[in-house]
């Protein structure tokens, strides 16, 4: 039979009541209307100036101490006061209902424990948890215990082994031991020291089994740990832990639960502390966990995660790093810790760092296996650094805001859409893999380091969507306060449209596979782009273009794209169908916009200044200059301003069919180039493929030649006045407020 507590403690106040709150029998009859104030019951007052239309009688807050040796529920409307230990014996239980409050004061002597073999249920709601805090006028960390469960799941750490804070028994052979429910709770200024290696925890969990529920907690300003597992089974779910003065989570001594949805902030060591055990890093059974969908705030000073004592074998997936000068902290010298990460035991996917803090590194750990984490881009617990939309209406002291720079390293493997309001920064290669998207909107800029090894790559089967706009375009840039050519690779798509390089062949830059039979693919939508102080450089052969579009297809739209100062060809169509509308190349480190190996789109409005060798570089294999689809295409409305070193078209290595009209160039001393020994090109000049009508040659430079072609057709062009990409050589209307470098 389940006893009330409140039914005991009413009665007992209802006597004191009376024997306060009763009239003065020998005092004057009480007038008709209370008074409320002249210490005497009058009107419909039921005490001294308090009931009725008074004020209502405060009763006296309810003590918690002792032992619950029968099932007790506690009533939200009591005022409850913790002043001991208050222990939940073996056979009982303890129910608090949403909206309770228990204040606390005794230091380390008040605590709430539950024993092996008793429960807890505490029923919060998200809008009314439970809330366990301090009594003391002005709170702080350590005014308190904490919670302590105490299970009988297995540890290694033993059976019937003692909790390190409460003396209670735990650890045994029952994973599926049920402790209870925990949902909706919140502790505040835990952490009661009795030593520096003994103090309470927010909530410690002793061998707890995975029949326990615990979910929707959060500490708040505890001395020690937040939450801290020792060993057991039980899971961890929508956890948050807020100015720790240890660790802000901590599992060890083989806890084998899992965990989603934790938020840590401000905690003054370790984000997350995960150990196997501290006397013995490779005790059985090894901590064992699978971790997704984590946000770690800092400043932190032992690593957002703090792999220890053998850590364990730990899998952990979208975590997201924020304020934080160290990811995983591994001691050097942890041998069980180091064989564990080289084995394979410690894997983290999708870990982004955000807002990294001076000095910032991914991790400390010096051994081979450095491939442990992958970097991704993350949600964490559900907004990044910014607050959880689970954790609104029950928890305090979220009130950090969204990051303002985001690290883009490593691969999307879903759909991803980046935010305009962050400025993010590419320190590796960041790939969109096949079946995944990236959306990009307006005013979005990510600042690149790195050389080759940062760059934006989209696998055949992936899309990505750049949605910049006239006014607010999406830039990618350097991220060097004196940015040069070649400062970081530059933006590579691979699509499965024909080339005639064949089917399934490999980007020269990114290791990405393209080329297929599909010339309709759709890798996406690229509007309103920048790429600026691109072409990083592997060797003379091997460089970044500012965009590569390698097989890409017709279904894909492009157009409204830049690339500045890049240190190789601005833009370049490697095969493919896809279409390439105003574009703008500006100071390339070779050509400016080329195309090759089968490109069968078409292009218009292209403005070209400023790059070092041909303005538009067509050609068909540099292989085989007869190989086959041919690169035949239509250009029209195209601007080559110089000078230039290898003519405003380099009709190269086979050519292919081509057909342009309003062909505007300024300060140029070659119009067509064609190298005197490819003859495949000169056959498809002789034979008609190559159609320019008509071209202006405007101020055109010292020595200046229409074409080096010496065959026998001379007329493949025409001559006429143009308005090439708009306005001549000036700035076409379209490139307004987009682009930059055009003089």
């Amino acid at each position: 039979m389940k006893k009330s507590l409140l039914k005991f403690l009413l009665s007992f106040a209802a006597i004191a009541l009376i024997a306060s709150c009763s009239g003065d029998d020998n005092g004057p009859t009480p007038p008709d209307e209370p008074t409320c104030s002249d210490g005497i019951q009058n009107g419909d007052e039921t005490g001294v100036d308090c009931g009725g239309s008074c004020e209502p009688c405060e009763a006296a807050a309810v003590e918690l101490s002792g032992e619950v040796t029968e099932d007790t529920e506690l009533d939200a409307t009591v005022d409850y006061s913790l002043t001991g230990s208050y222990i939940v014996k073996e056979g009982a239980s303890l129910t608090i209902p949403a909206g309770t409050v228990i204040k606390a004061s005794g230091g380390t002597a008040a605590f709430i424990g539950v024993e092996r073999g008793a429960q807890i249920f505490i029923n919060g709601e998200a809008g009314n948890p439970v809330v366990m805090t301090s009594d003391a006028a002005s709170p702080a960390q350590g005014d308190w215990g904490g919670l302590v469960i105490a299970g009988d799941a297995p540890t290694n750490k033993g059976v019937d082994v003692t909790t390190e804070i409460g003396d209670l028994t735990y650890g045994g052979d029952n994973a599926a031991d049920d402790s209870g429910s925990i949902t909706y709770l919140r502790v505040e200024y835990t952490g009661a020291t009795f030593s520096n290696d003994k103090e309470f925890n927010g909530v410690s969990l002793f061998g707890v089994g995975s029949e326990t529920t615990f979910e929707y907690v959060q500490s708040y300003n505890g001395g020690d740990d937040g939450i801290e597992f020792f060993g057991g089974t039980v899971d961890g779910n929508y956890l948050v832990s807020i100015g720790s003065g240890d660790d802000s989570i901590d599992f060890a001594d083989g806890w084998t639960g899992t965990g989603s949805n934790w938020y840590i902030a401000g905690g003054a060591k370790a984000g997350i502390e995960g150990s196997n055990n501290g006397d013995d890093g490779d005790a059985t059974p090894v901590t064992t966990t699978t971790l997704s969908n984590i946000t770690v705030v800092g400043p932190v000073t032992e690593g957002a995660l703090f792999f220890k004592e053998g850590g364990g074998n730990f899998t952990i997936d979208n975590f997201y790093a924020s304020d934080i000068d160290l990811g995983v902290n591994v001691t050097d010298g942890d041998a069980p810790a180091a064989a564990r990460i080289e084995n394979g035991d410690l894997t983290i996917s999708n870990i982004q760092f955000a807002d990294a803090a001076d000095g910032f590194a991914a991790t400390n750990y010096a051994g081979a296996n450095q491939s442990f984490y992958t970097e991704g881009v993350a949600t964490g617990a559900g907004n990044g650094a910014a607050s959880p939309d689970w954790a609104a209406g029950w928890t305090i002291g979220l009130e950090n805001s969204a990051s303002t720079t985001e690290n883009l390293a490593g691969e999307i493997t879903g759909d991803v859409e980046l935010d305009a309001s962050i400025e993010y920064f590419l320190t590796s290669g960041f790939i969109v893999k096949e079946g995944g998207s990236l959306t990009i909107p307006a005013g979005t800029v990510i600042k690149a380091s790195g050389g080759t090894a940062a760059f934006i790559g989209v696998e055949r089967g992936a899309q990505i969507f750049i949605n910049g706009e006239a006014g607010n375009p999406v830039v990618m840039t350097s991220s060097s306060e004196t940015p040069a050519q070649g400062d970081w690779g530059g933006l590579v798509i691979a699509g499965d449209a024909p080339t005639n390089k064949g089917v399934d062949v490999t980007t020269e830059v990114g290791d990405l596979t393209y080329g297929g039979e599909n010339s309709d693919d759709d890798s996406g939508s690229i509007t309103y782009l920048r790429v600026e102080y691109t072409g990083a450089t592997f060797s003379n052969d091997k460089e970044f273009n500012g965009v590569s579009l390698f097989g890409v297809g017709a279904g894909t739209t492009f157009e409204y794209v830049q690339s500045y100062n890049g240190g190789d060809d601005g833009i370049e169509f490697f095969g493919g169908t896809v279409d390439g509308n105003y574009l703008v190349s500006i100071g390339s480190g070779d050509d400016s916009i080329d195309f090759a190996d089968g490109w069968t789109g078409t292009g218009s409005y292209w403005y070209i200044a400023g790059g070092a060798k041909a303005g538009i570089e067509g050609s068909n294999n540099g292989d085989n200059g007869e190989a086959t689809p041919m690169t035949t295409t239509t250009l029209s409305n195209i601007t080559v301003v110089g000078p230039v070193t290898e003519g405003a078209l380099f009709f190269k290595e086979g050519g292919g069919v081509f057909t342009i009209t309003n062909f505007y160039t300024s300060g140029v001393d070659l119009g067509v180039k064609v190298t005197g020994t490819d003859t495949a090109a000169e056959a498809r000049i002789e034979g008609g493929d190559l159609s320019i009508n008509p071209i202006q040659f405007d101020a055109t430079a010292m020595g200046f030649l229409a074409t080096d072609y010496a065959g026998i057709t001379q007329d493949f062009y025409t001559e006429g006045d143009n308005t090439g990409a708009g306005n001549g050589a000036a700035q076409p209307d379209w490139a307004a407020d987009w682009t930059v470098g055009i003089e």
